[in-house]
């Protein structure tokens, strides 16, 4: 039976901050095959708190913790396809407190959490709509 957590154990801990997310993140990039990691030269990963009001409205959110992750640009298909130059770089946001709201809540580790979501929003750069990464998902188990 393990036994329960006392105030000294608890005194010591503390939430992730947006910099050790960051950190987290870079963790999970680099982890990633280099072939996937070649195609998003250029792409921009930051994080954040929260969504902001336009994101929260624009994707429908019921509440700031409903979106994990984000990704804006146009797909590396969609950017070639155009062949337009100037365009602003392809970023992805990924939400400190929902991401930890969500990992609080789940079974996962912290670094798993975060590197599902980054692959989520990596599959968007790809050109990948949702139903696209889910049944890859799907398939891969």
């Amino acid at each position: 039976m393990a036994s329960p957590l006392d105030d000294s154990v608890l005194a010591g801990l503390r939430a992730p901050s947006l910099e050790d997310l960051e950190v987290l993140a870079d963790a999970a990039f680099a982890s990633l095959p280099s072939r996937f990691t070649r195609l998003c030269e250029g792409l921009v990963i930051h994080v954040e708190d929260f969504p902001d009001e336009e994101i929260l409205e624009e994707m429908e959110c019921e509440t700031e913790f409903d979106l994990l992750g984000l990704f804006r640009g146009q797909g590396l298909a969609q950017r070639e396809a155009t062949g337009r130059t100037g365009e602003p770089p392809n970023m992805i946001w990924l939400y400190r407190r929902p991401i930890l709201d969500y990992w609080a809540d789940g079974e996962d580790t912290l670094q798993e959490v975060i590197t599902h979501v980054l692959v989520h929003e990596i599959g968007h750069h790809f050109g990948l709509s949702d139903e696209d990464i889910e049944e890859i998902e799907l398939r891969a188990g």
